[in-house]
């Protein structure tokens, strides 16, 4: 099987911060350091090293084949990638010293697939292939539709969260993922409690509490718990976890092994500094949860 990844691809900046910064304070960083990002890289990332045969769909800009030529050495396919006028959409992330961060998006290229970049991607998918999605692209509604209607399993990560843009692709996902803040927010906007929605899988991170899964066909919620480590950045954790699970469905592992697995994957990412560069491998994973 595969996955196809709709998503964005981010140059991400790092600042080192003694706290993060409220609204008009002024604060000095201590280091900068540069990488990939994105939360659809990150995701792919994350899937390929989770041992998933991944294709990533998104756009760079002229200042971003370095980005292509990174994720291809992590293993994703390229293919799909578009060059284009705009510049490649990058992210400034404060990270205060337990962890804890800030992000400012531009969205750059990323906004700048094609309805035709998306359906070439999609004609080479097979049906029970993947296809995921998140907020930081255009396209999400149009691409979630036709896969549907190809017989592709959808996933969807609701990020950055916009009520409008979850009520678009529910009528065709089977995954949702959530975080806690999100899960409120959609349920508050909705009048729908999560495990009410009609999306088969509603998986919500929980941060240090784990994760809950619904299975909405079952009637059946069950809670993982965290495995606990000590937090250095928690930047792409959310999506660590969110490329696990959807790799190990794919390689026909049962939902709840495959969050165990990612929720392994999560907690060693949170010990390390950067997003896609230091996304654990499925080795990794295996032996620290071997050692649990």
């Amino acid at each position: 099987m595969a996955i196809y990844n709709l998503g964005s691809i981010n140059a991400d900046n790092f600042y080192s911060v003694p706290r993060i910064p409220v609204a008009g304070e002024t604060l000095a960083a201590s280091r900068l350091t540069r990488g990939l990002g994105g939360k659809g890289t990150n995701m792919s990332v994350a899937a390929a090293r989770a041992a998933a045969r991944v294709f990533h769909i998104g756009a760079v800009g002229q200042d971003g084949r370095w980005a292509q030529t990174r994720l291809l050495e992590y293993g994703v396919d390229v293919t799909h990638i578009a060059i284009s006028d705009l510049p490649t959409g990058h992210a400034n992330i404060c990270v205060a010293p337990d962890g804890e961060n800030q992000i400012v998006l531009f969205a750059g290229a990323n906004h700048s697939i094609t309805k035709d970049q998306i359906g070439t991607a999609l004609s080479g998918a097979d049906m029970g292939d993947f296809l995921v999605l998140q907020n930081e692209t255009n396209g999400q509604t149009h691409a979630a539709e036709m896969g549907a209607r190809l017989g592709l399993r959808v996933a969807y990560a609701a990020a950055p969260f916009e009520t409008a843009a979850v009520q678009a692709v529910l009528p065709f996902i089977e995954f949702l993922f959530l975080n806690a803040v999100e899960a409120e927010q959609l349920e508050t906007a909705l009048g729908v409690a999560p495990d009410q929605l009609p999306v088969r899988h509603v998986i919500v991170t929980l941060g240090a509490d784990g994760c809950r899964w619904s299975d909405t066909v079952k009637g059946k919620t069950r809670h993982f718990p965290a495995f606990h480590v000590t937090p250095v950045d928690t930047t792409g954790a959310g999506d660590t976890f969110t490329g696990y699970v959807i790799a190990g469905v794919d390689r026909g592992q049962p939902v709840a092994q495959a969050i165990e697995t990612a929720s392994v994957a999560a907690a060693l990412m949170v010990t390390r500094e950067g997003t896609a560069d230091v996304i654990p491998d499925l080795k990794d994973v295996q032996e620290a949860k071997s050692a649990i």
